[in-house]
Formats: C-alpha cells, structure tokens, sequence
C-alpha cells in the first residue's frame, strides 16, 4: 500500500504515513524520494524477517530500541538503542528481535528501485514465497 495523500482544508498536499502489517510486525514509510525512502519497523519479540536479499537497494538500519539480531553474509551481530549497521545490495541479511520488547528501528533504503517486490527470501518462517 503506498502513502495516502490527502488535500486539507486549505487545499496544500499532506501525505498520510500507511503503516502495513507483516507476521513479524508492522512497518510504515515515513518518507521516500528519487533513491532514498526511510521506514519504521517494529518487530514484535520473538520473530524474524526472512533470510532474504535485494538486488537493487542497499539499507541501513538503526536501532531506536529494543535489542535486534542481524545476520549480513557471514556475520551476526547484536545491537541496541542507538547502534545501526549496513546491509549493502546483494546481500543476504535477517533482523530479529530476541529480546522481551518491540524492537524499533529506522531503516534507510537506498537504490535504483525500492518496491516491496525486490525481495528474493532464501528462508522464511511464515511460508512466504
């Protein structure tokens, strides 16, 4: 579902941020431009993301709290609130959320194309294709 885009009262174009619910958690666009576009992603405690990769977009990831789980190519990393990392294009990667909270993060998309479909999923604990 894309940004809804609303006209008020004094007729100036304001966009409505769509937050879109997966098995894992939600994720809402906040913004996105020419290359670029910036998501929220709560992770509910306990679940994960696919194993997956992207083939036209790098993203950086930002932990705003809660504790996350990355797996990038052959590495596993933990971090928490105010720690990130770089996931770049053409690499497989997981999030999870190990902990007892939501994890919260801010994920910075970057790329030639950033639609939902470039998503190749290696793993997925959901039956997801």
């Amino acid at each position: 579902m894309q940004n809804q885009i609303t006209l008020d009262k004094d007729m100036y174009i304001q966009e409505q941020n769509v937050t879109e619910s997966r098995p894992w958690g939600t994720f809402t666009t906040l913004e996105e431009g020419p290359g670029y576009k910036i998501k929220r992603i709560e992770v509910e405690p306990g679940h994960r993301l696919s194993l997956q990769m992207h083939h036209h977009r790098s993203e950086h990831w930002i932990v705003v709290s809660g504790t996350a789980r990355v797996v990038c190519g052959d590495s596993e990393i933990v971090l928490h609130a105010n720690q990130s990392t770089y996931v770049p294009q053409c690499t497989a990667h997981r999030l999870e959320n190990p902990g007892v909270i939501k994890l919260i993060l801010i994920e910075v998309q970057n790329g030639e194309y950033l639609g939902e479909d470039d998503i190749i999923r290696f793993q997925d604990d959901y039956s997801r294709q």
